[in-house]
């Protein structure tokens, strides 16, 4: 009876989610789009709800809630239908619409669509010689040897995106990186904006008139006759014709400088805007987050080359770990166990809030970004992909910020896997791309005033 209450109660989160993502599909994603094919709304619907599902029996394993053996099947039904997804669904349906696109194969898309998916598969399978993932004990099809190479990439991604977002987060948010923007700066350049607009116009309209001349030069010569006339539209030079040339050149280099002019003022009244909302609490509120998250990337960026130098994972969760040390400084009677169970739970909470959140953001911008018409069902199914993989692979790495006895079931339903390769992974990524990202902003900043200075 309880395992059947507990399926109750996972089938209905299991619809809600699924309904929550068909209509961030629908509002979000396909607003401005026509719906045509409803198996991809459906397939990244059923993506988006059970990777949900994986950060509820999170929450269930440190809470408590339902049996363990409710929580251990739906575990093991929730991973092998999400890696069914990932793995066989979803990047067919990937090749089906590309497929579809080309009007050569269009005739055969069936097969050349399962020959782009056996593609993937090869691929997808060699990306484990490379990684110390593989254990020859483990059937071909087990969950494990499945697992280990969506780990690979999702944390891949995970650790891309963390790295970036480290880095620009604090630049964002931080009022000491904003340029000091005026308003006589905007002024001179909506000024020059003008001039060159002006400038526009009154080229067009030589160009119009050179090129009324030149039509009622060619009527007049038409209506001369004889040999005379003959010889004077041969001897003639076209004169008319290289002014036009040369003016279209210059309306043309006046087009491209009005286009990074108005580009140039937008950015300065954003930058104004920016200056003018960090003056109010709420942006004096994000400035202090934006040093605290200068603190944390510093100190992660220190961690992780201090776990990459010596070869260190963690076998505590950070939770555990930080109120022992407070603990043990201060000497005081403290019930460690109990507090880092609820402490825990209130992390863990937010790291799954904050990554679907952050996730579904990143994925709006760059659907809006590159999608089209043709591609939109492609896009979808990809961002589909990534977000399949980016889940599971949060789950894989949350697993350390566990209290230990939380993380016995996620072991046994991971199964035996390189746990610490994926954690030393994550922070050789990690460091490469917030170094990398650091120096791109810098560029960026850098270049911003030099930039507006030209201007």
């Amino acid at each position: 009876m309880s395992f059947f209450v507990d399926s109750v109660i996972m089938i209905t989160s299991q619809v809600l989610f699924f309904g929550f993502g068909w209509l961030f599909f629908m509002r979000q994603l396909f607003k401005d789009y026509e719906v045509r094919q409803y198996v991809v709304q459906v397939v990244f619907s059923v993506t988006f709800a059970f990777s949900c599902t994986m950060f509820e029996l999170i929450i269930f394993e440190i809470l408590g809630v339902l049996s363990s053996t409710s929580r251990y099947f739906h575990w093991k039904l929730n991973l092998y239908v999400i890696l069914l997804v990932l793995i066989f669904v979803v990047p067919f349906y990937i090749g089906y619409f590309v497929v579809s696109n080309i009007r050569l194969l269009q005739r055969q898309r069936l097969l050349f669509s399962c020959v782009v998916w056996f593609t993937f598969m090869y691929f997808f399978w060699k990306l484990g010689d490379p990684f110390p993932i593989l254990s020859p004990k483990h059937g071909i099809l087990s969950i494990e040897q499945l697992i280990s190479r969506v780990g690979v990439i999702g944390v891949t991604l995970m650790a891309l995106l963390s790295g970036f977002g480290a880095v620009n987060c604090p630049y964002t948010y931080m009022s000491y990186f904003l340029r000091n923007v005026t308003d006589s700066d905007i002024l001179a350049l909506e000024r020059r904006l003008l001039q060159t607009m002006d400038m526009i116009v009154s080229k067009k309209k030589r160009i119009a008139m050179t090129r009324r001349q030149m039509y009622q030069r060619g009527e007049e010569q038409n209506k001369q006759t004889g040999f005379w006339g003959m010889i004077k539209s041969v001897t003639s030079s076209p004169s008319g014709s290289e002014n036009l040339f040369v003016l279209q050149q210059e309306v043309d280099a006046l087009e491209e400088l009005s286009r990074q002019l108005f580009l140039e003022t937008v950015d300065l009244q954003a930058t104004k805007e920016r200056i003018e909302y960090s003056k109010t609490f709420q942006g004096k509120y994000f400035n202090f987050l934006g040093y605290f998250f200068s603190i944390y990337c510093v100190w992660k960026i220190f961690m992780a080359t201090i776990n990459i130098v010596f070869d260190r994972v963690g076998k505590t969760d950070p939770v555990t770990r930080g109120i022992e040390i407070t603990v043990n400084y201060l000497g005081i009677q403290f019930d460690v166990k109990f507090w880092s169970q609820h402490i825990s739970f209130i992390l863990v909470g937010i790291i799954i809030v904050t990554s679907i959140r952050g996730l579904l953001i990143t994925l709006t911008k760059f659907f809006y970004a590159i999608s089209s018409s043709k591609s939109s069902n492609v896009i979808v199914l990809v961002l589909a992909q990534i977000m399949g993989m980016y889940f599971v692979s949060s789950v894989l790495l949350m697993r350390m910020s566990m209290p230990l006895e939380y993380r016995t079931i996620v072991t046994e339903v991971l199964g035996e896997l390189q746990f610490n390769f994926y954690h030393r992974w994550f922070d050789v990524i990690f460091l490469v791309s917030a170094l990398s990202s650091i120096l791109f902003l810098y560029l960026a900043h850098k270049q911003a005033p030099e930039k507006h200075m030209s201007l």
